[in-house]
């Protein structure tokens, strides 16, 4: 997935380039004096491409294999639920 760098004052002056770019399947990261402050992304990405998106931006990191399950970190005594017992416990 492309990526362009854009500052605030030129993404102002150039909304309707930029919003062409993402139509096209491309992100725009916005910058504040050279520091990233948010991302204008594309409509429709799948969950596949959205992950793409974040493991190049550094965001996550990931192998593309699904987590193992795991064991509950806590167990009930009792026939109450968690939600119950949370719901006792507010009030």
């Amino acid at each position: 997935m492309a990526q362009s760098l854009v500052s605030i004052r030129e993404l102002k002056s150039r909304l309707s380039h930029y919003l062409r770019l993402t139509r096209k399947g491309e992100s725009v990261v916005i910058t504040d004096r050279g520091v990233p402050i948010g991302r204008i992304v594309p409509m429709g990405q799948d969950l596949g491409q959205r992950v793409a998106a974040m493991c190049e931006a550094g965001q996550a990191q990931w192998n593309g294999r699904k987590l193992p399950p795991r064991k509950p970190v806590a167990k009930l005594r009792g026939k109450r639920t968690v939600a119950q017992l949370v719901v006792e416990d507010r009030e």
